[in-house]
């Protein structure tokens, strides 16, 4: 048991190790039309809007609905820019699981950008850590089976 990962130690490069660390990305001057069928293409909620390498910000499913459909505003005419989540937290790779459920909860966000340095990494969804936390906690239950079993 001592070698037990607790979710509250584990960290996003864990979680990444897991999922992998592919990211869709989108230009903030492509419409929010694009953005929608990219996401809907490769089944993912969210898109890390980049300039070149660099990230300038994220739009998901939510920055849709509630910035482009509740607002009335036509997904064909109106710019990934114009509705983007520009001021949202990075993690590292480092980055615990519980820290960034925290700063999901602070920030109100549901992805995170995984950043190594100035290059992005990978993404995470509020999905992966709880995913990541259930596969922690199943591991402690087995290992804690076989404990009690074996005393």
């Amino acid at each position: 048991m001592a070698d037990t990962v607790s979710a509250t130690h584990a960290n996003v490069a864990s979680v990444l190790a897991h999922k992998g660390n592919e990211v869709q990305t989108i230009d903030p001057e492509a419409t929010v039309l694009d953005a929608i069928g990219s996401m809907a293409t490769h089944n993912v909620g969210a898109l890390v809007v980049t300039e070149g390498s660099r990230v300038v910000g994220l739009i998901s499913e939510r920055e849709y609905a509630r910035r482009v459909a509740l607002a009335g505003r036509s997904s064909r005419d109106t710019r990934v820019r114009t509705v983007m989540l520009s001021k949202l937290p990075r993690v590292t790779p480092e980055t615990s699981i519980a820290t960034c459920m925290a700063l999901m909860t602070e920030y109100r966000v549901r992805h995170l950008p995984v950043m190594k340095g100035e290059e992005l990494v990978g993404l995470v969804s509020i999905g992966d850590l709880v995913a990541a936390v259930i596969r922690d906690q199943a591991q402690v239950i087995e290992q804690l089976e076989l404990y009690i079993a074996s005393g």
